[in-house]
C-alpha cells in the first residue's frame, strides 16, 4: 500500500533538501475508493499546509497506483498523511506503523525532515572513530601542577574507587580527584593511535571546582590540576601529528556558582555577579530577586546558576571575535560538543554555529540531545537543530537504547524500526557524523548495562551494593559488549568508545561509571577485540560512509548491508543461542567474526562481517 522506508513508494529516502521534489506512490486495490489526497502539515500546526490530489495509473495485479509529487519550499519539520474517501463520502485516513508501512485509521503521521540545501557537515569527521575521555580519570603524568586549590581531595592510589558517599556534612561535592591531566593524555596518544582512534572528545577541561568540571569557573583557563594552555596546545599538536582531531566540551547554559563570574563562595575576592550588582557579569544571570540573592539555576541546583543568553555581553564573550569558542579553536581544538543544548535557545545556538564556522568551516558542532533530535521539543518549542543553521551532529542516545535493548531482550523488528526511523528522520549529512556510543559519563557502562542487574530507578546506595559484577555477569556483559561494539562499527556515523570500555571497566551511573583507567590491569582480550574492529572499520570505506540496506530481522537476529561504489559488506548478529543460517548470498569472504561461524551458519552470541 505505502511504506516510507521503501524507495518504490517514496523517493528519495529520508530527509530532503528544501526545493527537492518528493515522489510518493500509494497502491490500492481497485474499488470504489476515490483517489487519495496527500495532506502536509508543519510541525506544531493543526491546519494543513497543503493538500494535493494523487493521480491514478495502472498498478497491475488488480491494483491502482496513485502518485503525487510534493516539493517542500523551506527548511523545517513536516508531517504528512493520506486521506481516502469512498463513494458515500466516508473519509478513511492512513497512518504510519513503526516499520514505515501504512495502516487504516487515525494514528501517527509520516515525518519529513527538510534541511537547507547548503547544509554540509565537516567531511573530515564523517565516519571517524571517537574516543571519549573523562580527563581526571584517564592517565596521570606524575607532574606537579602549581595553583591547585587546597580544598580538593586527591586519592592516595590510582586504582581506588571514586567517592560515592556524601561528605560528613551530607553534601555530595564531587571533590575527590585522581589527578589525570592533559600531559597524561598526551603520553597515551601512541596507545590510542595503536587502538585506531581518530578523534578525541574531552569532557570539560576548563577551570572548575568539581571533578566533572561541568560547573565552569573560568572559560579561558585550563583547570590547574589538568595543566596549562601550553599543555593543551601540545596535546592538540601531538594528536594532529597522529591524525587525530580534538573536540572540546562547551558548557554554556550555566556556570558554576564558584566561578570568577558568579563568585557566590567568594573564592575570587569581592567581585562577581552574586556579590556586586555593578559587576560586569551581573547581567549574565537571571535574577528573580537580587536583594534575596534569588536566581534561576539549572534544575534547581544552586551551584549551577543559569546564564541569561539574551545578554549581549555574555554572547559576545562566548561567540565574539575574541570569544571562548574561537579562542580554543585557535589553540588547536577541532570542534565543540554543546552540553544540554536543549536548554540553549535557538538564536544562541545559531550564533555559536556562526562563530565556530567563521573561525574554521571544518570544525564540528555537536549537541547533547537524548531523544530523536530531528523532532525534539523543549520548553514548548520545536527545535531546529538539524535544518542547517545549528548543529552538525548529536550524541546518538536513541541508537544506544535500541542496541542495548536488542542485546538484552531480543526483538529484531523493534531494532529495525528504531534504527530506520533515525535514518529516515536525520539528514544523511548528520547521520555520518553522529556520535554512536554504548557508554558515557552520564550513563552506565555497557558491560554493566548488559551483564548486571537492571539499574532502572535504583539509587546510588543500590548501585554501590551491586556495582561489582560476578564473574558470570562480567563475561555475559563482555560478550554482548563485543557484539554491540561490532554493531556500532558496522553502522553509519562515528563509533564512540568511552575510555576504559575496551579495558573492561564496569559501573552503573555517576560516579561508578567514572572509575580510573586500569593501566596494567586491562582485559587484554577485550582490548584486542576493540582494536581489531576499529582497524577493520578504517580499512573499509563502505563501513565509514557507505549506504545501509536492511536484510533480515528476527527475534534474536539482525542483518544489514553496507555498500559503496567499490564493495558490498554484509553484517549479521545473533544474540540468541540457536544457530542461524545467514541471509547472505553464497560466495564472498568472511572478514571478521565474534563468537563462532560454521560455514554459512552463525552460532549463538556471535556476529560476522562478510565481504559479498
Amino acid at each position: 500500500m505505502f511504506n516510507s522506508l521503501m524507495t518504490e513508494y517514496k523517493t528519495p529516502f529520508g530527509a530532503v533538501a528544501a526545493g527537492e521534489p518528493v515522489h510518493l506512490r500509494v497502491r490500492l486495490p481497485k474499488s470504489d475508493l476515490r483517489a487519495p489526497r496527500l495532506t502536509v502539515f508543519r510541525a506544531g500546526e493543526g491546519t494543513p499546509l497543503c493538500t494535493l490530489e494523487c493521480l491514478r495509473s495502472e498498478g497491475g495485479s488488480g491494483c491502482w497506483d496513485y502518485r503525487v509529487i510534493y516539493t517542500p519550499r523551506e527548511p523545517g519539520l513536516y508531517f504528512y498523511r493520506f486521506l481516502l474517501s469512498a463513494e458515500g463520502g466516508e473519509i478513511m485516513p492512513l497512518h504510519r506503523h513503526p516499520d514505515g508501512s501504512a495502516g487504516w485509521g487515525d494514528g501517527p503521521l509520516w515525518q519529513l525532515t527538510v534541511f537547507d540545501p547548503a547544509f554540509h557537515t565537516p567531511e573530515r569527521f564523517k565516519g571517524r572513530t571517537l574516543y571519549q575521555i573523562f580527563p581526571d580519570r584517564f592517565h596521570k603524568s606524575g607532574e606537579e601542577h602549581p595553583g591547585v586549590p587546597d580544598d580538593r581531595k586527591l586519592h592516595a592510589g590510582w586504582n581506588e574507587r571514586p567517592q560515592s558517599v556524601p561528605d560528613p556534612d551530607g553534601v555530595f561535592r564531587c571533590n575527590d580527584y585522581f589527578g589525570g591531566d592533559l600531559k597524561g593524555i598526551t603520553e597515551k596518544l601512541d596507545y590510542l593511535a595503536w587502538l585506531g582512534v581518530e578523534a578525541l572528545y574531552l569532557n570539560p577541561i576548563f577551570e572548575a571546582h568539581s571533578n566533572h568540571r561541568y560547573n565552569t569557573a573560568d572559560y579561558k583557563k585550563i583547570d590547574p590540576m589538568l595543566g596549562t594552555t601550553e599543555d593543551f596546545k601540545t596535546l592538540c599538536e601531538e594528536a594532529h601529528r597522529r591524525g587525530m582531531l580534538v573536540i572540546l566540551d562547551g558548557v554554556f547554559n550555566h556556570t558554576g556558582s564558584d566561578s570568577i563570574y558568579f563568585n557566590r563562595e567568594g573564592r575570587y575576592g569581592e567581585g562577581g555577579a552574586y556579590r556586586d550588582p555593578e559587576s560586569p557579569y551581573h547581567g549574565w544571570y537571571n535574577w528573580r530577586d537580587f536583594s534575596k540573592r534569588d536566581y534561576d539555576s539549572w534544575w534547581g541546583f544552586l551551584t549551577l546558576p543559569n546564564v541569561n543568553e539574551r545578554s549581549e555581553s555574555y554572547r559576545e564573550f562566548i561567540c565574539g571575535e575574541d570569544g571562548v569558542l574561537r579562542h580554543w579553536l585557535r589553540l588547536g581544538a577541532d570542534g565543540w560538543r554543546l552540553d544540554v543544548v536543549d536548554e540553549l535557545p535557538d538564536f544562541f545556538v545559531k550564533e555559536i554555529r556562526a562563530a565556530v564556522k567563521a573561525e574554521n568551516p571544518d570544525a564540528l558542532l555537536m549537541g547533547e540531545v537524548w531523544e530523536d533530535a530531528s523532532r525534539k521539543q523543549s520548553y514548548g518549542e520545536q527545535r531546529q537543530y538539524l535544518m542547517g543553521e545549528e548543529l552538525d551532529s548529536v550524541m546518538n542516545y536513541p541508537l544506544r537504547t535500541a542496541l542495548l535493548r536488542f542485546l538484552r531482550e531480543g526483538n529484531g523488528q523493534a531494532l529495525h524500526d528504531s534504527l530506520w526511523s533515525l535514518l529516515e528522520n536525520y539528514p544523511w549529512e548528520v547521520t555520518q557524523c553522529l556520535m554512536n556510543g554504548l557508554s558515557g559519563h552520564d550513563i552506565p557502562r555497557a558491560i554493566t548495562a548488559l551483564g548486571g542487574l537492571p539499574q532502572e530507578s535504583h539509587d546510588r546506595d543500590w548501585q554501590r551494593e551491586h556495582n561489582i559484577l560476578s564473574v558470570g555477569q562480567y563475561y555475559r556483559g563482555r560478550q554482548l559488549l563485543m557484539l554491540g561494539t561490532m554493531m556500532v562499527m558496522c553502522w553509519p556515523g562515528c563509533p564512540a568508545v568511552y575510555y576504559g570500555d575496551e579495558a573492561g571497566l564496569t559501573g552503573y551511573s555517576d560516579p561508578f561509571n567514572r572509575g580510573p583507567f586500569p593501566w596494567g590491569e586491562e582485559d587484554t582480550g577485550l582490548r584486542e577485540c576493540f582494536r581489531q574492529m576499529i582497524h577493520l572499520r578504517r580499512a573499509h570505506p563502505a563501513l565509514q560512509k557507505g549506504e545501509v540496506i536492511p536484510l533480515s530481522f528476527g527475534q534474536d537476529t539482525a542483518a544489514w548491508l553496507r555498500r559503496d561504489q567499490n564493495e558490498t559488506l554484509g553484517f549479521a548478529v545473533n544474540r540468541g543461542y540457536a544457530p542461524w543460517g545467514l541471509p547472505f548470498s553464497p560466495g564472498g569472504t568472511p572478514l571478521y567474526t565474534i563468537g563462532s561461524l560454521e560455514g554459512n551458519t552463525l552460532m549463538g552470541e556471535s556476529a560476522v562481517l562478510w565481504r559479498l
